[in-house]
């Protein structure tokens, strides 16, 4: 029976399309929130840290440009490094404090950094699979 089903879901390729569907998509509506609405609160959070506020503009490269490639299969090894890393910033800025606290429902404070940063982890870890629009695999 467990073989039946091994052998039923044994489709990697579909996950790992799955798993870049849900890391861009997801982190996809992060940077369009932040080309709605501007950088402008990332850019007084860099200055109250010291850094220049042009460093801002590096979150539209981990949040939307980095995220279209992943669901699209585009270097998704480089990709899913860049969100990771967006998401390593991320925690340093707004998230450190609350590393070892719960929110109001219960989770983790830092649910959402963790799952984006795992997850582009285990992304370029795996790379995209077969369903990419690169057909040169060496661009995936």
């Amino acid at each position: 029976m467990m073989g039946f089903i091994n052998r039923l879901l044994a489709h990697d390729d579909a996950g790992k399309l799955l798993l870049r569907m849900t890391i861009g998509g997801l982190m996809l509506f992060h940077g369009m929130s932040k080309l709605l609405t501007g950088a402008s609160g990332i850019k007084v959070m860099l200055a109250s840290y010291g850094l220049p506020e042009y460093i801002a503009y590096g979150t539209i490269l981990g949040e939307v440009v980095a995220p279209i490639f992943i669901i699209l299969g585009i270097l998704t090894r480089p990709s899913a490094l860049l969100v990771a890393f967006t998401m390593f910033i991320a925690w340093l800025m707004v998230g450190l404090d609350k590393t070892f606290l719960l929110d109001r429902t219960g989770a983790w404070a830092i649910e959402s950094i963790v799952y984006f940063f795992v997850g582009s982890i285990a992304l370029a870890l795996m790379g995209a699979g077969k369903f990419s629009i690169m057909k040169n695999a060496n661009w995936r």
